[in-house]
């Protein structure tokens, strides 16, 4: 079968990003993108792909839920036992990719990932809806597993556990991981691919703002 990938044609002509109108801050310029993709009809906008690399140099993507972030960083929380979570233990350096697709933006974020307090996953966990916290328990993540039926029973039989009502307490290999930046580049879809990439790159805890060719 030929594939017709090749014929798909799309031009971006949405908007302008240019080095007047960017902030000299990363993060408000985060905040400014991630607001408009917000306020718009774009599926879940805090989704985002997280890539790392293994111990062997191999690199996998999955994509995750931006939970939280401010001038330190940005946090998604997992099992620390997963794939990522293994990568992470050997290899701390990993980048994020979000897509909105509505505005013709995507902005890309490397930097160095640290586990958050277990205070600050704590308090996450606790804001997780039970069913999620039951499934958290149940699924050994990454792992072989040998059917779906295998998963529902486990899930079945920790909720039982838990009938009485009592807390679901938050296991010791899940939590927060925190990506703290050290460089951002902000893509913009421009017409005839002369997109605009503006790209921050913390230098002697200095921001420096460069552009990149498209």
């Amino acid at each position: 079968m030929k594939s017709r990938t090749s014929s798909m044609r799309r031009e971006y002509e949405r908007a302008v990003f240019d080095e007047d109108t960017a902030s000299t801050d990363p993060f408000e310029q985060f905040r400014l993108w991630f607001d408009e993709a917000a306020a718009s009809p774009t599926i879940e906008p805090n989704a985002m792909v997280v890539a790392t690399v293994s111990a062997d140099g191999q690199p996998s993507q999955r994509t995750v839920l931006l939970k939280s972030w401010d001038g330190t960083g940005f946090v998604f929380y997992t099992n620390y036992e997963s794939r990522k979570g293994r990568d992470l233990e050997q290899n701390r350096q990993v980048s994020l990719l979000f897509w909105w697709a509505d505005h013709e933006r995507q902005i890309r974020v490397e930097g160095r990932a640290e586990r958050t307090s277990p205070g600050e996953s704590d308090a996450y966990w606790q804001q997780r809806p039970r069913g999620s916290q039951i499934g958290a328990l149940a699924s050994p993540q990454s792992q072989v597993v040998r059917n779906r039926e295998w998963l529902a029973h486990r899930f079945a039989q920790i909720e039982a556990e838990h009938a009485g009502g009592e807390p679901v307490c938050r296991p010791h290999h899940w939590g927060g991981i925190r990506v703290v930046p050290t460089m951002f580049e902000f893509w913009q879809g421009r017409p005839n691919r002369l997109h605009d990439r503006l790209c921050y790159r913390l230098q002697r805890g200095i921001w420096v703002v460069e552009r990149l060719a498209p």
